[in-house]
């Protein structure tokens, strides 16, 4: 079957406290016994899941591999040695993809592919190559819900797949296209709101909650969400909790006459 990782690592990027983890080597796992075939005349009542089936010892070393690559990539990147890490990112990211191809299922897998892929972003953000951000972004993002569905307990997943989202319904608005910015702003509001109701002091949390209004004010048709962006946004600029990116927008919002700080 596909190989797991385990070992936590702990990162900043993109100004989220991401939990980010360094696999171990991957190892083939024994065969597991055929299911009974169903009688033919019994029909399924959901969709069969994806057959799971074992990488191939060059895959194995492949992914074995890309544990070394993602694990440099991630000192480079710490470092910021950010053309470093890309090289390295992409050059592990193929082998997590097939290793997620084999065994969708696998969780472990699907949460390191998510996780490489923002990475990647994040290196190439600080780049300035947005086009790659993007790409990266928009491939990580079945995976970051599948994380966050597995684990609706862990705040920092959710964060950041809030964020993506925020940043793929900002690149829509850019591309005009108001009705698809606002299904990724208003996913985003969901989990943004959860996230502060379970940790309404928490700075980081906050700040996802507030890019997602900014963004949801722009494009939805519910009343009071500019509102309680400006409201959210002026209490933040007076605490000093908001970020960069946030203040700018607030202060565009409230005029520079209502400005605090």
């Amino acid at each position: 079957m596909a190989p797991t990782f385990k070992k936590p690592v702990l990162t900043a990027l993109l100004a989220l406290s991401a939990a980010l983890a360094s696999p171990a080597l991957a190892q083939q796992a024994p065969d597991a016994a055929p299911p009974e075939a169903p009688p033919e005349e019994a029909a399924p009542a959901v969709a069969e899941a994806p057959v799971a089936r074992d990488l191939t010892p060059a895959e194995i070393a492949a992914f074995n591999k890309a544990v070394s690559d993602f694990t440099a990539g991630q000192s480079a990147q710490q470092k910021g040695d950010n053309a470093t890490a890309v090289a390295k990112y992409d050059a592990a990211i193929p082998a997590i993809r097939t290793a997620v191809e084999a065994d969708p299922a696998k969780g472990d897998n699907v949460n390191f592919l998510a996780n490489a892929l923002y990475a990647d972003a994040a290196a190439y953000g600080a780049l300035g190559q947005m086009d790659k951000v993007i790409a990266l972004y928009g491939e990580s993002l079945p995976y970051w819900r599948k994380v966050v569905e597995a684990k609706p307990a862990d705040a920092a997943s959710r964060n950041i797949l809030a964020g993506i989202l925020v940043q793929m319904g900002n690149q829509q608005l850019r591309d005009h296209d108001r009705g698809a910015a606002d299904s990724y702003f208003e996913e985003a509001l969901t989990l943004a709101r959860q996230t502060v109701t379970d940790q309404p002091s928490d700075a980081v949390s906050r700040n996802v909650l507030l890019s997602a209004l900014v963004g949801a004010s722009q494009t939805s048709t519910e009343e009071g969400l500019r509102d309680e962006a400006i409201s959210m946004g002026k209490a933040m600029i007076a605490d000093g909790s908001i970020d960069a990116m946030n203040k700018p927008s607030i202060e565009t919002m409230t005029g520079p006459a209502s400005t605090v700080g």
